[in-house]
Protein backbone atom coordinates (compact mmCIF):
# COMPACT_ATOMS: atom_id res chain seq x y z
CA UNK A 1 0.00 0.00 0.00
CA UNK A 2 1.36 3.44 -1.02
CA UNK A 3 0.86 6.76 -1.33
CA UNK A 4 2.74 9.29 -3.63
CA UNK A 5 1.35 12.70 -3.34
CA UNK A 6 2.66 15.41 -5.86
CA UNK A 7 1.78 18.76 -8.12
CA UNK A 8 3.35 21.22 -5.95
CA UNK A 9 5.21 24.34 -6.90
CA UNK A 10 5.70 28.23 -6.55
CA UNK A 11 2.96 30.07 -7.62
CA UNK A 12 1.48 33.59 -6.71
CA UNK A 13 -1.18 34.61 -4.49
CA UNK A 14 -4.44 34.32 -6.00
CA UNK A 15 -3.42 31.69 -7.85
CA UNK A 16 -4.48 27.43 -8.37
CA UNK A 17 -2.93 24.20 -7.80
CA UNK A 18 -4.18 20.61 -8.35
CA UNK A 19 -2.44 18.03 -6.45
CA UNK A 20 -2.22 14.90 -6.92
CA UNK A 21 -2.37 11.41 -4.90
CA UNK A 22 -1.27 7.85 -6.53
CA UNK A 23 -2.50 4.90 -4.67
CA UNK A 24 -0.73 1.19 -5.62
CA UNK A 25 -1.28 -1.67 -4.07
CA UNK A 26 -4.97 -1.11 -3.26
CA UNK A 27 -8.02 0.38 -4.91
CA UNK A 28 -9.42 3.81 -3.62
CA UNK A 29 -12.99 2.39 -3.98
CA UNK A 30 -13.16 1.19 -0.23
CA UNK A 31 -10.81 3.57 0.90
CA UNK A 32 -11.17 7.23 2.81
CA UNK A 33 -7.84 9.66 1.66
CA UNK A 34 -7.20 12.24 4.28
CA UNK A 35 -5.54 15.46 3.36
CA UNK A 36 -3.12 17.40 5.97
CA UNK A 37 -0.69 19.73 5.63
CA UNK A 38 2.28 21.21 7.99
CA UNK A 39 3.20 24.63 7.35
CA UNK A 40 7.00 26.08 8.38
CA UNK A 41 6.92 25.97 12.20
CA UNK A 42 3.30 24.48 12.40
CA UNK A 43 2.25 21.32 13.46
CA UNK A 44 0.37 19.08 10.74
CA UNK A 45 -3.30 20.27 10.37
CA UNK A 46 -6.12 17.86 8.77
CA UNK A 47 -7.71 19.65 6.03
CA UNK A 48 -10.10 17.56 4.62
CA UNK A 49 -11.51 14.28 3.83
CA UNK A 50 -12.68 12.14 1.08
CA UNK A 51 -13.86 8.92 0.52
CA UNK A 52 -16.18 6.70 -1.41
CA UNK A 53 -19.05 6.59 1.02
CA UNK A 54 -19.78 10.02 1.89
CA UNK A 55 -17.94 12.81 -0.01
CA UNK A 56 -15.87 15.13 1.17
CA UNK A 57 -15.87 16.54 4.50
CA UNK A 58 -13.87 19.63 5.63
CA UNK A 59 -12.05 20.21 8.73
CA UNK A 60 -10.30 23.55 8.20
CA UNK A 61 -12.26 26.54 8.35
CA UNK A 62 -9.55 28.38 6.56
CA UNK A 63 -10.13 25.99 2.96
CA UNK A 64 -13.89 26.00 2.76
CA UNK A 65 -14.92 27.66 -0.64
CA UNK A 66 -11.54 27.41 -1.92
CA UNK A 67 -10.42 23.47 -1.87
CA UNK A 68 -12.17 20.49 -3.33
CA UNK A 69 -11.14 17.18 -3.73
CA UNK A 70 -12.49 14.92 -6.31
CA UNK A 71 -11.47 11.26 -6.81
CA UNK A 72 -10.24 9.28 -10.62
CA UNK A 73 -11.21 5.94 -9.55
CA UNK A 74 -9.87 4.65 -13.02
CA UNK A 75 -6.84 6.47 -12.49
CA UNK A 76 -6.33 5.00 -8.93
CA UNK A 77 -5.57 9.06 -8.28
CA UNK A 78 -7.10 11.64 -5.71
CA UNK A 79 -7.01 15.19 -6.59
CA UNK A 80 -6.78 18.03 -4.27
CA UNK A 81 -7.28 21.51 -6.04
CA UNK A 82 -6.57 24.33 -4.28
CA UNK A 83 -7.87 27.73 -5.45
CA UNK A 84 -7.63 31.65 -4.35
CA UNK A 85 -4.26 30.68 -2.97
CA UNK A 86 -2.85 32.51 -0.31
CA UNK A 87 0.53 32.66 1.37
CA UNK A 88 -0.76 31.06 4.60
CA UNK A 89 -1.60 28.27 2.59
CA UNK A 90 2.33 27.80 1.96
CA UNK A 91 2.73 24.34 3.56
CA UNK A 92 3.81 20.50 2.90
CA UNK A 93 1.13 18.67 1.97
CA UNK A 94 0.51 15.11 2.78
CA UNK A 95 -2.27 12.57 1.53
CA UNK A 96 -3.16 9.65 4.06
CA UNK A 97 -5.22 6.42 3.45
CA UNK A 98 -7.02 3.93 4.84
CA UNK A 99 -9.64 1.68 4.55
CA UNK A 100 -13.31 2.91 5.06
CA UNK A 101 -15.26 6.37 5.67
CA UNK A 102 -13.63 9.54 6.51
CA UNK A 103 -13.67 10.16 10.38
CA UNK A 104 -15.92 12.57 12.74
CA UNK A 105 -13.05 14.71 13.53
CA UNK A 106 -9.55 14.01 11.69
CA UNK A 107 -6.10 12.79 13.44
CA UNK A 108 -3.16 10.91 11.77
CA UNK A 109 -3.11 7.82 13.76
CA UNK A 110 -6.68 7.44 11.69
CA UNK A 111 -4.88 7.19 8.42
CA UNK A 112 -2.18 3.87 8.36
CA UNK A 113 -0.58 4.89 5.04
CA UNK A 114 1.29 7.82 4.12
CA UNK A 115 2.92 10.11 1.04
CA UNK A 116 6.02 11.58 1.05
CA UNK A 117 4.47 14.97 1.04
CA UNK A 118 4.94 17.50 -2.13
CA UNK A 119 6.18 21.39 -1.06
CA UNK A 120 3.43 24.29 -1.82
CA UNK A 121 4.84 27.63 -2.18
CA UNK A 122 2.36 30.77 -2.33
CA UNK A 123 4.44 34.29 -3.10
CA UNK A 124 2.64 37.10 -1.93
Amino acid sequence: VQLQASGGGLVQAGGSLRLSCAASGFTLDHYAIGWFRQAPGKEREGVLCISSRGGTTYFADSVKGRFTSSSANAKNTVYLQINSLKPEDTAVYYCAGDIGGCPLVIYEEYFGSWGQGTLVTVSS
